[in-house]
């Protein structure tokens, strides 16, 4: 169990302390959505979210494989419904994938960043977007 504590600023501002580590994130309401956009939307976490996941199940496969993914990059691009009720429509996620890797790790890394817990969270309704760019 894991257990993140979050408090409301005011002005659509939360603090949410994870409180294994002690890290900190910050969120604040978009600019379309009557915030400032000082830092990400609870929706941007979400997008967030899938990239990281996508990348760090990817290490787990590489790691155990002996691969290098260091340097591997990915893009995520949220996209919003434009009429109420606000939700995610689409996530678009455009990986770079690091140069050495063996050819036979394409399909396994590609495949397996849709194994991601956070990818299999996502409610079906949105739609996600994924590919990848291998160097040659």
């Amino acid at each position: 169990m894991v257990r993140i504590h979050e408090v409301y600023e005011g002005e659509l501002h939360t603090i949410c302390r994870h409180e294994a580590s002690g890290a900190e994130v910050a969120t604040d309401a978009p600019i379309d959505n009557q915030g400032r956009g000082e830092s990400f939307s609870p929706t941007d976490l979400v997008a967030t979210a899938l990239g990281s996941c996508m990348l760090t199940i990817m290490g787990i496969e590489a790691r155990k494989q002996g691969w290098a993914l260091e340097g591997a990059e990915v893009s995520v691009e949220k996209h919003m419904t434009a009429s109420p009720p606000r939700r995610i429509d689409a996530l678009v996620l455009r990986f770079v994938m690091p140069s050495g890797l063996p050819r036979e790790s394409r399909p396994v890394l590609e495949q397996i960043a849709h194994t991601c817990p956070v990818c299999r969270s996502i409610h079906p309704d949105i739609r996600v977007d994924v590919s990848f760019t291998w160097p040659d």
